[in-house]
């Protein structure tokens, strides 16, 4: 399968260059979903289009079992800085995080599984939106799986590319594999005035000061320190003018939980550290964006992988990442059927592009191997079929 993925090498890159140089925003990927669904027709399979808004399914073969492959299609609001001749085109939009590599190499899974002859069904999922959400919050993968594109789903697989990770090898853990996210929105209430006369205000801005020194202190102090947690402050607005105490102070942050029960503790102890502007004479407002569960790698499907891998790339190619707390919105696919992300190797050595990064970019030798790793999971699943 390796082989056959480097004989159309330089379609991936064609593929991954043109997505890269036009870039499309979160249910926005309008000419992205078009290459998408007019390759794959070309290729035979059974395609829907604005399934999820702006995103692509595209069916081959019959009955079950029925195993999905998802890849993400967005960029981000980032001005490109590289000069190469494939650089984003799109003023302030670029693709910083690896997508245009993903729905490239999916694609190529498409051109490789349309000669294999299997038992059941392949189902390409083409998601838009990973980074953000609509006008309700809602990212995605809730949108597509709301337009039924995990409905009799066995098993899903997803890649997402690793910059800081040598071309060739995989990283995989069994169990969580990212964090839950949330957004709170805060305002906090008092009533300005004259910077002069302070004592005639309720200066929101030194309330503020207070709530975040308490919020702060949720993780070190409200969590047990052997669950993974984050509460970060993202973005602090109030005050237009140096002799002038502002009426209100806005908040904006994330946190970042594994267990259900961590979720709700941040989310009641937030709402307490607000609560401290009100004995002091001033008020708050919160509200939450709930965003993306967390990501739950299955072992079979773990298994799998590594097992494919290891045959592919050779054992000491496999690991283990490093446990972070970022977050990816294909746990909603995995709440849906048993399922796993890894992560594949794309460092241009001696000069890592680090995610979410004007530089970002990834050495394009990991195109066929990333697209030979998910075509032969997807048939090792569907010829075993061990995941019911």
């Amino acid at each position: 399968m390796l082989k056959k993925a480097q004989s159309i090498h330089d379609k991936l890159v064609q593929w991954r260059r043109q997505i890269h140089r036009h870039p499309e925003l979160g249910f926005q990927e309008l000419q992205t979903a078009q290459l998408v669904a007019e390759t794959c027709r070309q290729l035979g399979w059974r395609v829907k289009t604005f399934v999820g808004k702006t995103g692509v399914v595209a069916e081959l073969g019959e009955g079950k079992p029925c195993v999905g492959l998802r890849a993400d299609m967005d960029a981000l609001p980032i001005q490109e800085i590289n000069d190469v001749e494939y650089a984003s085109e799109i003023p302030g939009v670029m693709h910083a995080c690896g997508h245009d590599a993903h729905t490239a190499m999916l694609l190529g899974v498409a051109t490789l599984l349309e000669k294999e002859t299997f038992p059941g069904k392949v189902r390409l999922l083409f998601q838009p939106a990973e980074e953000v959400g609509d006008e309700e919050g809602i990212s995605g993968a809730p949108r597509m799986i709301a337009d039924g594109a995990a409905d009799d789903l066995d098993a899903v697989f997803a890649l997402h590319v690793d910059s800081n990770l040598s071309v060739g090898k995989i990283t995989i853990n069994s169990g969580y594999s990212s964090a839950g996210v949330d957004t709170f929105y805060a305002a906090v209430i008092g009533n300005g005035g004259h910077g002069a006369f302070p004592h005639r205000t309720v200066d929101p801005i030194y309330l503020t000061s207070l709530v975040i020194q308490a919020i702060n202190g949720i993780v070190s102090r409200r969590i047990h320190p052997f669950e993974p947690a984050v509460v970060s402050i993202g973005a602090v607005h109030g005050g237009a003018a140096s002799n002038v105490i502002p009426d209100q102070v806005e908040l904006i942050g994330t946190i970042r939980y594994l267990q259900p029960e961590v979720q709700q503790i941040i989310q009641q102890e937030v709402e307490n550290a607000l609560q401290i502007t009100r004995p002091l004479g001033g008020d708050y407002q919160l509200k939450w964006e709930i965003g993306y569960p967390p990501m739950l790698n299955h072992p079979q499907a773990v298994e799998i992988i590594r097992t494919v891998a290891k045959q592919m790339l050779g054992e000491d190619q496999v690991g283990i990442p490093d446990n972070e707390m970022g977050a990816e919105d294909f746990g909603f696919f995995t709440q849906k059927a048993p399922g796993a992300m890894f992560y594949l190797g794309a460092k241009i050595e001696g000069d890592v592009r680090y995610g979410h990064q004007s530089r970002f970019d990834i050495d394009e030798r990991c195109l066929p191997i990333g697209t030979a790793l998910l075509a032969q999971t997807a048939l090792t699943h569907l010829r075993s079929h061990p995941l019911i």
